[in-house]
């Protein structure tokens, strides 16, 4: 289920004042708080590995591929691909223009 569907049902069960709401509203806050959990651990990771991955991309001679960071962090390739797109976006170029994606800083 959805962050946001939870968080809507939250809020149009708040006023109903019976056992079986009340269970709900219980189960879907403990959920969204094991999720929040999840997420913040999630994002700890990337910001620890994130300066590796910028000092590997500002020492290299030519752009690299994120198999090679990942070989050079020991990190997992999925991890710095997405890490890449969606958390240092700004910092980097990518060119698509080859049979693998290679990173390079902005």
């Amino acid at each position: 289920m959805k962050k946001s569907t939870m968080n809507a049902i939250l809020t149009l069960i708040a006023t109903i004042d019976t056992p079986e709401a009340e269970e709900v509203r219980a189960e879907l806050t403990a959920e969204l708080a094991k999720n929040k959990v999840k997420a913040d651990a999630n994002r700890a990771v990337y910001a620890e590995i994130h300066d590796k991955v910028m000092e590997i991309l500002k020492s290299a001679t030519a752009p690299v591929t994120a198999q090679e960071i990942a070989e050079e962090t020991g990190v997992a390739r999925g991890k710095i691909v997405y890490g890449l797109r969606n958390y240092w976006n700004d910092e980097i170029i990518v060119d698509c223009t080859g049979k693998a994606n290679t990173y390079r800083l902005a």
